[in-house]
């Protein structure tokens, strides 16, 4: 095992101490090992809502003291787009009485190979609660829903049942801890399309309108729900503003990748012996997370890496050494952090296949609003489809490569992107797979078979 990042020890007055260390030795703090975690009683008994009461109770915590936390921690939002989180609760207006302002956690958790902000609902719920309590007093907001995919049911269900327990305790609702602050969390269930992952058309979908983005600007924070000021936080991100505030932000930005500090949950899945999602800071090395999953399953070669979610690039195996995951390192080798769910693929993957069953996703989920997404999505899945099953030639790989740039970033949002990415990489990293599926081109003039590129 390579000894790969810091790790931080406990803080002495506020600082952190780091020092080289294996892996193993790493402290969850979003899903620590504790029994019934989930369970009002035995959050309280860990330290829970410690943090919202000092936010509300020591008049030196003004809301913006606790934004300026969480800049001074470097946390970036972990559902994919990797934005400064605190600088986005500082573009929140000033505060006008007659104007209501929102703030919505975004639980719709959709994208494939992306698993973990269900295990932050199931097992740590009340995390989840006592920051978006943290945000609302530093936004000054008044009411937060919670937008969960509707397929997580028994999840819905769960935290509905531990939400009024806050209720109940005087955590949420009217005069919270007797501080004179009110604010309501509302658990709203989604619909199960994959757009309304997409903060505008979450918005949308909460109006109860078809869940069509929104052109920006204005941005939510400007225009939002109902057309008053709104911030859009993940889930993951939301859970790290009780451990910002318990800890200190020096103390969290002292934690993984300096650019792109923090605990993060890595969802691994693939062909590998222990698939899962597992804690652990940024800026670990990818070989030690594979080693963190029991590495390959049978002894096989790593062949891909799908190092975030489905969307981004796709990584050949002999580019992963050395590369660390957070957004600097993997930028330098063609690829994004996104949402740190890590797919591993093995030598016996055939990469055409892998990529048709992206491109069916995309083409399924694309929500028709824009031409270049409608059309190109259904036009990537069905050249695809075509090579796939031998019927392809040559010059489709140039066609799909076309057809990506007339996709990538010419759509209200960011979807044509996450179509276009891993159609361009997985061909230009694995163009042989693809050719030697193609029959060889046939050019014909007057009827007459002219050549045959092979």
């Amino acid at each position: 095992m390579t000894e790969s990042f810091y790790f931080t020890m406990e803080a002495t007055n506020g600082t952190p101490q780091t020092k080289a260390g294996d892996w193993s030795n790493y402290q969850r703090v979003l899903l620590p090992p504790i029994r019934d975690l989930h369970k009002l009683e035995v959050y309280e008994e860990n330290g829970g809502y410690k943090a919202l009461r000092e936010v509300l109770a020591n008049s030196d915590w003004e809301p913006s003291k606790v934004t300026d936390e969480v800049k001074a921690s470097g946390l970036k939002g972990r559902g994919g787009a990797g934005f400064p989180t605190g600088l986005k609760w500082s573009f929140m207006p000033p505060v006008d009485p007659d104007i209501p302002r929102f703030l919505c956690c975004n639980g719709d958790e959709s994208e494939p190979g992306t698993f973990k902000d269900r295990q932050l609902m199931e097992y740590n719920p009340h995390l989840i609660f006592e920051g978006c309590l943290i945000a609302n007093y530093a936004m000054s907001i008044k009411t937060c829903y919670i937008y969960v995919r509707g397929e997580f049911a028994d999840w819905i269900t769960h935290m509905e049942r531990e939400l009024a327990k806050a209720y109940d305790k005087g955590y949420v609702g009217e005069n919270i801890m007797g501080t004179g602050f009110s604010t309501d969390i509302v658990i709203h269930k989604g619909a199960g399309a994959y757009i309304c992952g997409e903060e505008t058309s979450l918005m949308e979908s909460l109006e109860g309108k078809r869940a069509y983005p929104r052109i920006k600007p204005p941005f939510p924070a400007q225009r939002g729900i109902w057309g008053y000021p709104t911030t859009i936080n993940n889930v993951e991100t939301l859970a790290c503003a009780p451990i910002i505030i318990n800890r200190g932000g020096k103390w969290y930005a002292g934690i993984g990748a300096e650019t792109h500090p923090g605990p993060v949950l890595y969802g691994i899945s693939g062909h590998v012996n222990k698939p899962g999602v597992y804690e652990y800071p940024t800026g670990m090395l990818i070989t030690d997370l594979l080693e963190v999953a029991g590495g390959m399953r049978g002894g096989k070669k790593l062949k891909a890496l799908v190092p975030g979610g489905c969307s981004v690039p796709v990584l050949r195996a002999e580019m992963i050494d050395g590369v660390t995951m957070d957004a600097d390192s993997l930028r330098t080798v063609g690829s994004m952090m996104g949402t740190g769910g890590m797919l591993f693929l093995d030598e016996d993957t055939d990469m055409v296949s892998f990529l048709r069953r992206v491109t069916h996703f995309y083409h399924h989920e694309s929500c028709g609003q824009c031409t270049p997404c409608r059309e190109g999505t259904g036009w990537l899945e069905n050249l695809v489809t075509r090579i796939d099953e031998g019927e392809g030639n040559l010059r489709d790989l140039d066609l799909l490569l076309d057809l990506c740039d007339q996709m990538e970033g010419r759509t209200v949002c960011a979807l044509a992107d996450a179509a276009a990415w891993p159609v361009r990489n997985t061909i230009n990293r694995f163009r042989d797979e693809f050719e030697a599926k193609c029959k060889p081109a046939v050019f014909a003039t007057g009827g007459e078979v002219e050549a045959v590129v092979d």
